[in-house]
Parts: C-alpha cells; structure tokens; sequence
C-alpha cells in the first residue's frame, strides 16, 4: 500500500504539484485533428492536467492550445471567432495567435501599443501519429515526440479513439498492467467455470490466450526497468515443457501495450489527466503490417474489445454510471461475469466504483500486483528525481519508444529475457 502522502504526489498532477511538473516534461495526446478539422473552423474546450484551455486551427492551418479565458475580463475564448491567423474575444475585440500572443486590440488606442504588451498561456502543438500533441512544460526541456509504432504507420493501419474517465488517470493505468483481472473482469461464466464444454473447445482453439491465459487463474509475474518504462512478464503454465508468456510495456509516463500475438492487431492506451478526478483515455488499435481487417472493424464498431461509442462533443462514453454501464442482469447471470457489453465498458465500470481517487492506504495487495507496485515506485522515482533536476530520461530520448509487446510459448529453461527479446527483434 502506499502513504497518503505518497498517494497524493502521485495522483495531484495540477500545475505546480511534483506529479504535475513531471506530466509537462512530456508530449502528451490533447486532442483529435477532426476536433478542429479546418483552418478558422470552431474553437473547442480542452481540460488537460487541470488547465481549462482552447484549441483552435488558424486560417494556415496550425493548432492553438491557449488559455481560455481573455486577460482583459476573464471570458471564455469558447465564444470567440477564429479568423484571419487568431481567435478574437467578442466581449471587447482582442484577439491572440496560436502562441497566446495578443496581436490586436481594437478598443485600446494603438499609440499605447498595448497588445504588445499582452500575452496568455500558449502551449506548442504538433501533429502527429493521428492526433493533435501538446508540450505544456519549460520552452527550454521540450522534448522529443515519443516514436511509438502505432504513430508511425499508415492512417489505414490504425484507429484511435478518444473517451473521458471518471477517475483520476492513476487507476486507469492499474487496470492497464494488471494482467490477471481479465480471468475474472473480461471472461464468460464457462470460462470462469471452466465447463467442460469451454475446456473442450479452448483445447482445440489457435488462439494462445484462449488456450492457456484462462486456463491458469494465477499467473506468476516478473518485471524489468527499462529506459522507457517497465517490461512486465507473465507466466502461464502451458504444456508440460512450456510456459505461455505475456510481455506488456508500461512507458512514461502514462502508455501501455497490451500483449500481441502475431498476424493479429496491436493495442494500447495513453491516460493523460483531465485533472485530479478524472482522465482522457486515449485506445489505440494498429496494424504493422496491413490495413486494419474487416473483423477488426467489427470489433471496434460493436464495442467488443477496448473501444467504446462515445457522445461526439464531451467524448463521454454511451455506457456511463449515469446509467449503470447498461448492465443486463440475466446476461450476467448466465453468460458474462459482469453483465457489461464490451472490455472498455467493464474497465471503466469496476475503475470508476472506486471513486475518482482511490484511498491506497486501505488496500491489500498480493503478489498478482507486482507490476502496479513497481510503476508507482518507478512514477515516485522519477518525480523524485525531477525535483532534484534531473530530467526525465525518456522523455528527451524518443526511440527508446520504438518497442513491441508479445506472447509467446518459451521452453520451461529458456531465459525470459533472451527468448523474448530475439522474438522482439524478429519482428520489429
């Protein structure tokens, strides 16, 4: 478990708190390029690590990420026109660039030069990888954009999908690296049984995590530091020579990837803080290799896996705790363990029955938790060492991103370390 204090630095990420000013070493996802899909199209609110600001493209096409509210009187550039290289307030006319440089204002006599004078937070932006990045931290440490995968293949290899979570990003992240909740959390009531039926049909079955992840309920874990995060390995028993290992990558300071298996997609997620009580999450689904497939699509279009359907404005996803995550309860009875439609859904239905920020003082944990105990000790770690200047390696370090997950069979005697990182490297 951790202190309340511990558990307060990790969790309060506002501008100002040790967890906050590691967050704004980072690039970190702001927002779709569809949410401002043409030059001097609609601004939009953005919440991002406890900021209330506003993006807009100009009339040159580039991102703005400003502060909301104009300096003058404090109203919200939400209202505002976007025109001719800047977003005008129409309360009294000023107006301010992508940089939250004020370039006019009309209700000032020019000879006192005023709007040369004013400025509001502007934030740098880039695009890339499909989505629009903001750096909100020192001009002087910006960093290099990370070289995930998923950002550097095709548009047609890959779908992003952007919703809001009710907590704040840390539990999101736990549920993330926990890799024996999906026995319980995700599994059919046969699978949990292990009917005979099920035990049949998984024997007989090609898919690797079908035939051994919910087959043994209580894995055994190891982790490694790496310089972009932490690699954590699963064990499975397997036959009785092999074990079946899962290899998932937490990368700072908020990504994950979720095991892949060849020939099939990749996914991951980013968790980046709204503010203290809740978070954007951010599902990425890519194919290295080819196009996403046609069954692949199906999954995303009915919410099978990890995307879910959202409102298009607040990107609050359709099944909420407004209205129970849709439960259906005779389906939970005799079909899934939650009666929730979809893995998003039930993660962020048991994530958010927490609480917006869980009191870690009060848990128990075992062993099946040794991945989340070693990326909160990494995330203090580094925070720790922000606050005595030292920068944050990976982030000024982008290739240390270019990484894969995997699940593979391995002989009993083969070393975790060399079988995975030769099959790794095979494939990148």
């Amino acid at each position: 478990m951790l202190s309340k204090e511990e558990n307060e630095r990790l969790t309060q990420t506002n501008a100002g708190t040790p967890a906050g000013e590691y967050f704004r070493r980072f690039w970190v996802p702001a927002l779709l390029p569809a949410e401002v899909p043409t030059p001097d199209c609609s601004p939009v609110r953005v919440r991002l690590l406890g900021e209330n600001l506003i993006a807009f493209r100009d009339t040159n096409g580039h991102v703005g990420l400003i502060d909301e509210f104009c300096p003058h009187r404090r109203a919200s550039l939400f209202w505002g026109r976007n025109e001719e290289c800047g977003l005008r307030c129409v309360y009294h006319g000023w107006k301010f660039d992508v940089k939250g440089t004020c370039v006019d204002m009309p209700n000032e006599p020019q000879e006192y030069g005023f709007e040369n004078k004013v400025r509001i937070a502007g934030y740098p932006t880039c695009e890339y990888g499909g989505l629009v990045w903001a750096y909100m931290g020192p001009p002087q440490h910006q960093p290099e954009l990370p070289k995930l995968e998923w950002a550097r293949v095709p548009e047609s290899h890959r779908y992003i999908s952007k919703r809001l979570q009710e907590t704040n990003y840390l539990q999101a992240i736990e549920g993330g690296i926990d890799s024996s909740h999906s026995n319980y959390l995700h599994a059919t009531v046969d699978a949990f049984r292990l009917t005979d039926s099920y035990v049949e049909k998984v024997k007989n079955s090609n898919n690797l995590r079908a035939k051994y992840h919910l087959l043994d309920k209580a894995p055994w874990f190891t982790v490694k530091k790496t310089d972009y995060g932490l690699v954590i390995g699963v064990r499975r028993n397997a036959e009785e020579d092999q074990y079946y290992w899962r290899l998932t990558q937490f990368l700072l300071p908020s990504h994950t990837i979720i095991p892949y298996e060849k020939g099939l997609a990749i996914h991951g997620h980013c968790w980046v803080p709204r503010d203290d009580q809740t978070c954007w999450t951010w599902t990425i689904s890519w194919n290295p290799d080819a196009p996403l497939s046609e069954e692949e699509w199906e999954s995303i279009r009915k919410e099978t896996f990890v995307h879910a359907r959202v409102d298009p404005v607040t990107f609050r996803p359709i099944r909420n705790k407004d209205n129970q995550y849709l439960l259906d309860r005779e389906q939970q009875r005799g079909s899934t363990m939650t009666g929730i439609h979809g893995f998003a859904a039930q993660d962020q239905a048991l994530q958010e029955s927490m609480g917006p920020i869980v009191d870690r003082t009060r848990e128990r944990l075992g062993t099946s938790d040794t991945a989340i105990i070693a990326m909160r000790r990494l995330l203090l770690q580094e925070i720790r060492e922000l606050q005595e200047a030292r920068e944050p390696f990976a982030a000024q370090h982008g290739d240390v991103y270019w990484v894969r997950s995997a699940s593979l069979l391995l002989k009993r005697d083969v070393d975790i370390g060399e079988g995975a990182r030769d099959l790794i490297k095979a494939e990148v």
